[in-house]
């Protein structure tokens, strides 16, 4: 009997999606809720675009706020911006070596080249360094970008991080100390220069065998390598494990799946 109710619950949120998508296909929103939606960037880098006078509403200037709906002709530069039918969501596991970009660069491979072209206009939600493996999320839903991304919502991000050290091992019988000011500067905050000031992280943790595990609610570019930087300590290996409720769980490397709705929870 579960299972017949577990089956019905994943219909029904099947059905809502399909019948909400229909409803915003319908019903003017605001300018860059649509572009957000349509896939194109997030919510605020939308209103960069409109602000910037790059978007057009039926061959006019937008302005910011204005509503519209599917029925409008909505262009960013020379590309029509149009609600997809469906919201694709997809966990790739990116392997060291690889960007998070849609561009191409000469002897680089792009996560985009991981996965099948109908998947090219996705765009990355929260990404990872070129040295760094492990969860990465793509989707065209903007909304839902802009929920994961920004701070105010303080999704977790839960990171493992492998540190390399000189001729000794953060062991917790011998190095207790310094495991301690470890933790405790990541958690008071940690000045990594070039404009980005003091930051830090929401827990941290130690393992064993020189690794810690991270979890930010934000972060600047590149935030945990530089902040152990500081330390003098280098970062031999960043794996993301988990990105809110969705966990990089037994997926190989540069093997990707596609989540459906259930799968988000409350995301």
């Amino acid at each position: 009997m579960w299972i017949i109710n577990i089956i019905a619950e994943i219909n029904f949120m099947s059905s809502i999606g399909k019948v909400w998508q229909e409803y915003i296909l319908m019903t003017d929103i605001i300018l860059q809720k649509f572009i957000a939606n349509a896939g194109y960037c997030s919510r605020r880098k939308a209103e960069e675009r409109i602000r910037s006078g790059q978007v057009k509403v039926n061959n006019k200037i937008a302005e910011l706020g204005m509503k519209v709906s599917s029925d409008d002709k909505i262009e960013i530069g020379n590309k029509l911006i149009e609600l997809p039918k469906e919201k694709i969501y997809i966990t790739l596991n990116k392997p060291v070596g690889v960007t998070c970009t849609n561009r191409r660069f000469k002897n680089e491979k792009n996560v985009f080249e991981l996965l099948p072209g109908e998947f090219k206009n996705l765009h990355v939600v929260g990404r990872l360094d070129k040295n760094s493996r492990g969860l990465v999320l793509l989707t065209n839903d903007g909304d839902m970008t802009m929920r994961m991304t920004h701070p105010r919502f303080g999704h977790e991000k839960k990171y493992v991080v492998q540190l390399r050290i000189k001729n000794q091992e953060l062991h917790p019988s011998s190095e207790h100390r310094r495991i301690d000011q470890i933790i405790d500067n990541f958690l008071k905050g940690i000045d990594i220069g070039d404009g980005d000031g003091v930051v830090k992280v929401k827990k941290i943790k130690y393992l064993e065998k020189n690794k810690f595990e991270i979890i930010l609610t934000e972060g600047k570019k590149r935030q945990i390598r530089r902040m152990f930087k500081v330390l003098d300590l280098d970062v031999v290996d960043l794996k993301r494990v988990v990105i809110g409720n969705i966990k990089l769980g037994n997926l190989k490397v540069g093997k990707w799946k596609e989540l459906k709705v259930g799968d988000l929870g409350l995301l």
